[in-house]
């Protein structure tokens, strides 16, 4: 998720956008020099690709238990400190610098509010009315703004019939959720609408590094580190201007933002960077059409959420629609 997530994966030339970060330059050694050159890993890669599907999908009823108690400024802020603790014990660890340049540090600014403050505290917002499961639907339609913005921003990413096929029937399916029919009859328009432009700024922050920093061979985890960081600084700022302090701290939404942060933020990139770095970014992205899956199911069985059959029905034809979305020509 993205990070939070949002939560998927796009490659574009030599850039791999990652939920809320970018990739840029050289791909990691492990992946430059082939499988048998990769290091090896404690899990096999299946398991951990499955555990990055259940914290991203889990991470909307995290956020709706964080919001029972905490303002939603507040969720964010606390999501963003631990993850950004977690990358920098693992940059500490790997003894990895954070990047240098006043440009590049201008750029990541606008990348940590388009990618992580922005949408983070948009998602928080939106889940004080409406469901998670409802929020984790939206989350999926990213690649669909993705693909809608790239024909306007991305003049070298021409689309094929297939592709714009699946940018209809994704929105389709988006209609189907929110119940056109019954003109959005029970829908909290508010609500539903911050969510979207939550999952609408993520593509807008990866065509925006993909312009600014695409290729400049910076870390990975020192970039997603520093972005991180950036994000915390913003949400350090505003949040005490929207919000008072807490009186009190109920534990159990403490630790779910402490696992947003720390699982869902935090160890859910360092997962994804080692996915995408052995199995490459085409099956690491298919992480994405497994999130609202199981946000939903998270959302109907822990926290009673209603489901109508809409919901499951429109969902399918979301991620129907996201993955055409995603193919390519063959060369």
């Amino acid at each position: 998720m993205t990070t939070a997530a949002s939560t998927a994966s796009v490659t574009t030339g030599s850039t791999v956008t990652t939920g809320s970060t970018v990739t840029t330059g050289s791909p990691p050694a492990s992946a430059a020099t082939g499988p048998s050159a990769a290091p090896r890993r404690a899990l096999d890669w299946r398991l951990r690709f499955a555990f990055l599907s259940l914290i991203w999908g889990f991470s909307f009823l995290l956020i709706k238990v964080g919001t029972e108690s905490y303002a939603p400024f507040q969720v964010t802020l606390g999501r963003l400190a631990f993850g950004t603790a977690v990358l920098a014990v693992a940059m500490a660890v790997r003894r990895e610098r954070l990047p240098r340049g006043a440009r590049t540090w201008a750029h990541l600014t606008v990348a940590a509010l388009l990618l992580n403050a922005l949408p983070f505290s948009l998602f928080a917002y939106a889940e004080l009315t409406i469901p998670s499961t409802l929020a984790g639907i939206c989350n999926a339609t990213s690649p669909l703004w993705g693909m809608a913005l790239s024909l306007v921003a991305l003049s070298e990413d021409r689309p094929t019939r297939v592709r714009v096929a699946g940018l209809g029937l994704g929105f389709l399916g988006v209609l189907t959720v929110l119940g056109a029919w019954q003109g959005f009859s029970g829908l909290d328009a508010r609500g539903t609408t911050l969510a979207l432009l939550a999952s609408l700024s993520y593509p807008i922050g990866w065509i925006y590094l993909r312009r600014t920093l695409g290729g400049s061979g910076g870390s990975p985890l020192s970039m997603t580190g520093a972005q991180l960081f950036l994000a915390t600084l913003q949400l350090a700022v505003v949040t005490p201007l929207f919000t008072t302090f807490p009186t009190r701290f109920p534990l159990l939404p403490l630790l779910a933002i402490a696992a947003l942060g720390a699982l869902g933020t935090g160890l859910a990139l360092l997962i994804q960077y080692g996915l995408v770095a052995e199995v490459g970014p085409t099956t690491a992205q298919m992480v994405t059409y497994f999130i609202p899956v199981i946000a939903t199911a998270a959302g109907v069985a822990l926290l009673g959420e209603s489901l109508t059959w809409s919901t499951p029905v429109g969902a399918v034809i979301v991620l129907a629609g996201a993955a055409l979305t995603q193919a390519r020509r063959k060369r």
